[in-house]
């Protein structure tokens, strides 16, 4: 066991020497004054021989930690560090069990994306962790590549929903609070962890529901499709690879854009118009299921391994719905590219570009050259063998291009490169 090289996207983590296994959340929330109080028990292994180990936590106010079920022989919590000194040097792989008590008024971590994670809506909260605002809520090795199995226990006020990801294990009514339960067994990277409590309708339409009831008749109809949605993304992609159904919610908010969680996306109320404005949202969304929740990238900067796959699977709605086919989307895209500056490497976007739309676009780009290369057959083999080879694993480009290589019977490392690791536009095949 390897601790994963630091991410030049993301300095100062991963850190600790720490790869974690479980995280426990409990936590004791108060809508009104925002609130919280939380233990977290992390289930961890030493990575290298280590004598001290680290957790990610920003905002938040440490009170008790705890190694082993013992206080260690020392800890400190600053600029967004949990350190502890264990008193020891424990060998790689040793198991260690940190359990953290803390709490205070989460918010949003402000950086170059943005303010991203834990967020107050009007009557309620999302959080949306993307790429690192996952340590806004708990304590966690923050790191895409380290994925762990969850379970999360929240206590709110009754009268809200509460989803966390994976499966609802209970929900008990105490004295005018509803204690909910959720356990995720696949593995989930930190980030990808969520909460979204609100004054939701929990509806069951095949996929499941949260909506408020304003939005419910639009909501219904805009995600109408999704049904069909799913079963040409099962044939195209393999099956989906949550046990739990997958769900929307619909915030009583405007968001600026959806999101997409493990097993769950985030829609705004101005996402449902009642017209299916946001269709293709709706399939970018619920592509990511495979592409970057149940693949996800070791690093951000093959971020285009996510982002590509589910702007192309937009495609893919398109052409299967009756809409634009693949190509013309394809070439569409490429004239307004080919306009616009040829300074991004998508393969390396740097940490300002990860999210830049040129990305997106052009990694849909270098999947669309790859089918009109190989054929429509072999492309979607390559499409359900990397699903099936890397399911609810960590992913990169070099991977892509062996799995591809391979299903192919042919190299196609070149036709990446040139799509990936070069600033200037291709032509299309």
């Amino acid at each position: 066991m390897t601790q994963p090289p630091e991410d030049p996207y993301l300095p100062g983590r991963p850190d600790g020497g720490l790869s974690v296994d479980r995280y426990e959340l409990e936590l004791d929330y108060r809508v009104a004054t925002n609130r919280l109080d939380a233990r977290a028990v992390v289930h961890a292994r030493a990575s290298s021989v280590v004598d001290r180990v680290s957790l990610s936590l920003r905002g938040l106010r440490v009170s008790q930690v705890l190694v082993d079920g013992r206080r260690p022989e020392r800890w400190s919590h600053r600029d967004g560090r949990l350190t502890v000194r264990l008193g020891r040097a424990v060998l790689v792989g040793t198991s260690l069990v940190l359990e953290v008590r803390y709490g205070g008024q989460p918010g949003p971590a402000r950086g170059p994306w943005g303010e991203v994670g834990w967020e107050e809506l009007e009557d309620g909260l999302i959080v949306a962790g993307q790429p690192d605002g996952a340590p806004t809520w708990f304590p966690c090795h923050d790191s895409p590549a380290d994925k762990a199995t969850f379970s999360v226990v929240v206590t709110a006020e009754a009268g809200y929903e509460v989803l966390a990801n994976g499966r609802l294990v209970s929900r008990a009514p105490r004295a005018g609070r509803v204690r909910w339960a959720y356990d995720q067994a696949e593995p989930m990277a930190p980030y990808l962890a969520t909460l979204q409590i609100g004054r939701y309708q929990r509806l069951e339409h095949g996929t499941q529901l949260l909506v408020p009831p304003r939005l419910q008749q639009a909501a219904e109809h805009d995600l109408a499709p999704q049904p069909e949605m799913m079963a040409l993304f099962e044939e195209r992609f393999g099956p989906y690879p949550f046990a739990a159904p997958y769900t929307v919610v619909v915030t009583d908010d405007d968001l600026e854009i959806p999101l997409e969680a493990q097993g769950l996306s985030v829609f705004g109320a101005n996402h449902m118009d009642g017209r299916r404005g946001s269709e293709r949202l709706v399939a970018h969304e619920l592509a990511h299921q495979w592409f970057g929740n149940s693949l996800t990238v070791g690093r951000w900067r093959d971020i285009w391994l996510h982002e590509g796959f589910a702007c192309y699977a937009e495609w893919l709605w398109s052409e299967a719905s009756g809409g634009w086919t693949a190509h013309r989307h394809a070439r569409s895209a490429h004239a307004r590219l080919m306009i616009l500056p040829q300074d991004l490497v998508i393969g390396d976007p740097g940490a300002a570009a990860m999210f830049d739309d040129r990305l997106y676009k052009r990694g849909a780009l270098t999947l669309h050259a790859l089918r009109l290369t190989v054929g429509d057959d072999v492309f979607f083999q390559i499409l359900r063998t990397w699903t099936a080879r890397y399911r609810h694993g960590t992913v990169s480009t070099e991977q892509l291009v062996a799995c591809a290589s391979e299903v192919a019977g042919t190299p196609v490392a070149l036709l990446v490169e040139s799509w990936v690791y070069r600033a200037a536009l291709p032509a299309l095949p």
